[in-house]
């Protein structure tokens, strides 16, 4: 693939907000099932300008609208990993939040698998591989998906109640939901990168011992968990703790 085409793919999976930064390390953040890169967009104003801040853009949402929402847990994580790897030279660091925890470990084994792996993994707010509950929430009706949304938090209320935007939202959070409820874990050996997992002390759906579990999933002798209070959506009035996580990990060299 030519470099030309390589900066296209890119650009379609990855929204970048400091484009040509000579930073010294690239943060690349993973949404939660129906979020997009904009929700990432604030931080991108409030971590050094050293600290290169990237989210991926899923199909089906934002500028993606058009095309449909992918269900397969391998093709999303191998076209994420074909962004991410002609960049391969600067240290990456992935964050991933809920179903972005799932797809941001798939993507770091696969960096690993090409001879790229990041420099760091983050994963919040959701229970290790292996330790999935499955489900069947993505076949809800639209007023029981709206409840379950509305459980969890994060999503603006004032979207939820349009019968409008639910026809433009919907479809892509059922696909989310699929995703993470049919998700097993890929073939392959884990990341060989250091690993940390981040949880709201509220957090219905993981609890202390279930993020424990994530130190399994690196071969990478580092592993550390941060209990922040908070439920599911903890990063949000959490945010400066968050963010100085993040910056400690963006400047933390690897550690094979």
């Amino acid at each position: 693939m030519s470099g030309g085409e390589s900066a296209r793919t890119g650009d379609v999976w990855l929204h970048r907000w400091r484009p040509g930064s000579r930073a010294g390390a690239r943060l690349v953040c993973f949404p939660h099932a129906g979020g997009s890169a904009a929700f990432f967009a604030p931080w991108s104003t409030k971590l050094p300008t050293e600290i290169d801040v990237a989210a991926v853009r899923y199909p089906g949402r934002a500028d993606r609208l058009a095309e449909p929402p992918l269900t397969s847990m391998p093709v999303l994580v191998d076209a994420i990993a074909g962004a991410l790897e002609p960049d391969g030279g600067k240290p990456t660091v992935l964050f991933g939040h809920s179903l972005g925890a799932l797809v941001a470990y798939e993507v770091a084994r696969e960096l690993t698998r090409r001879g790229v792996p990041p420099a760091q993994l983050i994963v919040s707010g959701r229970r290790a591989p292996g330790d999935e509950p499955g489900g069947a929430k993505h076949l809800l009706s639209d007023d029981d998906l709206v409840g379950e949304l509305v459980r969890l938090g994060g999503t603006d209320p004032a979207l939820l109640a349009s019968e409008d935007a639910r026809s433009v939202f919907l479809p892509a959070i059922r696909a989310d939901f699929r995703l993470a409820e049919k998700y097993r874990r890929l073939p392959g050996r884990e990341p060989s990168c250091p690993l940390t997992v981040v949880m709201g002390d509220e957090d219905a759906d993981v609890d202390v011992r279930r993020a424990g579990l994530w130190a399994e999933c690196t071969t990478n002798e580092t592993f550390a968990a941060h209990v922040l209070p908070g439920g599911h959506f903890y990063l949000i009035p959490q945010e400066k703790a968050v963010l100085a996580l993040l910056v400690e990990a963006c400047a933390t060299p690897a550690t094979a």
